[in-house]
């Protein structure tokens, strides 16, 4: 097309990168002011509930600011809508696996699994120990499954009701559980994005997760000191009295170390590389099964029925993989943890993760992501500028893109030949990639990520309390900028072509 011939593209993982030349980088960065302008009003006037949905809108009038940027430098209609729909296919995997998350903590619920990993916990851990306990299992599942996710909807979710018995901040309990998942994430050779950094940056996986244990095994011990330290100070009196919380978890539910098959069932097929859609639908079948078993009087009473019957216990087990459902005891505080939303619960996030994708489908189509990338590769004149712009690159995607993909794929094609001009070996940019790009992804409320764990971890409410506990995500960009600039382990080049 005549108006485009502004535009350029190439491929990268499958993911299409787009070159405009006529776009200035002020010009890029419009959108971007734009919308963390009005996302930083839209969260001072509505608090926690601006991701009800105000927040998604802000996100399609930031794509509507970005689309008038490319229309000023020729970029066509049809373009920027291909972009996003590429954008939002991308996601579909995703989408899939809110919905199934949604519907395993339904049927997890009213078959007793949840308040069992509870009930035995709150036995087990105490306010000292947890959050540092949080931590290693966490890390433990994620690096078993390779996946942040799975260890957040599974494990996550009964510690985060644990650390609520325990009189715990959601938001520590929180970021004890994404700690421990982000450093298994990073560090197992399941996950998706260990396999994509050192395959952006030209690498080889395993040479890359022994060099990334460089500055991600430090990071993770301070984090561990930190939650140490918070776990001596916790203003608790005593040991906490638990005793009426029990009483009201065996009283409504049946309680049998048994259910715990169910959970081992899907991490083991999980460790077995069984794709985790089909592990999260088969976890919540499962969950249906042991409701029928364990509790055949919360289903009948979920479907409004006096006794079990055919008809009410499909009705009472598809109202849990679906829609609303709660479980009454004798205890306040447990009545409100022990709710789900099923499928319908997951639609929200659904809905920002899509907004979320039409913003950076449009900054991507009219060119403006890689003019971003562009001119920071430009400002790296020393090796130290060179690190600190790949973390700055990676930083913007997952503000701007809100993918955590984007953020390790358009830096990593971007920056590649820049380290190996400056004699660096490919293990410097993929750990700068994940120590920059797959970690922080978390901490922004209408990144993919941030929105899922979020949703998983918190429902409604509490978007941003787990942010300032993240401490490994927080600390991992640190520790590789400090690596780069003390010189500490960066590994060169002994190719003659280098």
């Amino acid at each position: 097309m005549q108006e485009e011939n502004n535009i350029s593209e190439f491929k990268a993982n499958d993911q299409t990168i787009i070159k405009n030349k006529e776009l200035s980088i002020w010009e890029a960065l419009i959108p971007v002011i734009a919308l963390v302008g009005m996302l930083a009003y839209n969260i001072y006037v509505f608090g926690d509930d601006a991701l009800s949905g105000s927040n998604q809108f802000v996100l399609l009038l930031g794509a509507a600011v970005a689309a008038i940027v490319g229309f000023k430098n020729k970029v066509s209609y049809k373009r920027m809508l291909e972009e996003v729909a590429e954008n939002v296919k991308s996601t579909t995997g995703a989408l899939l696996i809110l919905l199934m998350v949604g519907s395993l903590a339904g049927t997890w619920l009213i078959s007793g699994i949840i308040p069992t990993m509870i009930y035995y916990g709150l036995q087990i851990l105490n306010p000292t120990i947890f959050l540092v306990a949080c931590v290693i299992i966490c890390a433990i599942i994620s690096i078993a499954t390779g996946s942040s996710w799975t260890t957040s909807a599974t494990v996550g979710i009964a510690l985060i009701g644990i650390g609520e018995t325990l009189g715990i901040s959601t938001g520590m309990t929180a970021g004890a559980v994404l700690s421990g998942a982000y450093f298994g994430d990073k560090m197992s050779p399941l996950s998706d994005t260990t396999n994509l950094a050192p395959a952006m940056a030209g690498g080889e996986l395993f040479s890359h997760i022994k060099y990334m244990a460089l500055t991600t095994i430090p990071t993770i011990v301070v984090t561990l000191i930190i939650f140490a330290i918070i776990g001596l100070n916790l203003d608790t009196t005593g040991t906490p009295q638990i005793d009426d919380k029990l009483a009201a978890i065996d009283g409504a539910f049946t309680i049998s170390p048994w259910l715990f098959i169910v959970p081992i069932i899907v991490i083991i097929m999980i460790v077995k590389k069984t794709p985790p859609l089909i592990a999260l639908l088969i976890g919540s079948l499962l969950g249906a099964a042991a409701a029928l078993i364990a509790q055949p009087d919360i289903v009948a009473k979920i479907a409004e029925a006096d006794s079990l019957t055919f008809q009410s216990a499909y009705k009472g087990i598809m109202n849990a993989l679906t829609v609303d459902t709660s479980v009454v005891t004798t205890s306040t505080e447990l009545n409100e943890l022990f709710t789900a939303g099923g499928m319908k619960g997951m639609l929200g996030t659904i809905w920002l993760i899509i907004c979320a994708m039409v913003f950076g489908g449009v900054m991507d189509g009219i060119g403006a992501l890689s003019r971003i990338t562009d001119a920071l590769l430009k400002m790296a004149t020393s090796v130290f500028g060179l690190f600190a712009s790949t973390v700055a690159s990676c930083l913007a995607l997952n503000l701007t893109a809100s993918d955590q993909y984007l953020a390790l794929v358009v830096p990593g094609k971007m920056f590649k030949k820049a380290y190996e001009d400056k004699g660096l070996a490919p293990e410097n940019l993929s750990r700068t990639l994940e120590d920059s790009g797959t970690v922080t992804s978390v901490l922004i409320p209408w990144n993919t990520c941030g929105a899922y764990h979020s949703k998983v971890l918190f429902g409604e409410a509490g978007v941003t309390s787990y942010i300032p506990y993240v401490f490994f995500s927080i600390l991992s960009p640190f520790t590789t900028l400090i690596f780069a600039a003390f010189k500490i382990k960066i590994k060169q080049l002994t190719t003659k072509t280098a």
